[in-house]
């Protein structure tokens, strides 16, 4: 059965549709690091940096960082959002990404 998502209207994983619509979202984007420590607020808040394939960050407004993070936030929501993750558009996985688990290979 169709999902009606316009970026994906024949898949019914999740994952995969929110990865295609942030890619339509954000052009350029390989990877987006969300964490809930946005630097210019107080309490905690979704907000997310991009970068493209060359490991260059990718300028979006306030608006575009606040939304990706809140999606990829309510599309993970086992993810122990203590700690920032990073998703990868182009396999649609998300890892923690603080430092204790990039030294265990994560």
């Amino acid at each position: 059965m169709p999902s009606g998502t316009p970026a994906c209207p024949d898949r019914t994983d999740r994952q995969q549709c929110l990865v295609l619509q942030l890619a339509d979202m954000i052009p350029g984007a390989a990877t987006i690091r969300v964490s809930l420590r946005d630097p210019g607020v107080g309490w905690p808040h979704p907000y997310a940096r991009v970068w493209d394939a060359a490991g260059q960050p990718v300028d979006v407004t306030r608006t575009t960082a606040t939304v990706a993070g809140r999606w990829i936030v309510r599309v993970w929501p086992e993810a122990d959002w203590i700690q920032p993750h990073t998703l990868d558009l182009a396999t649609a996985v998300l890892t923690r990404s603080d430092s204790a688990a990039s030294r265990r290979g994560r």
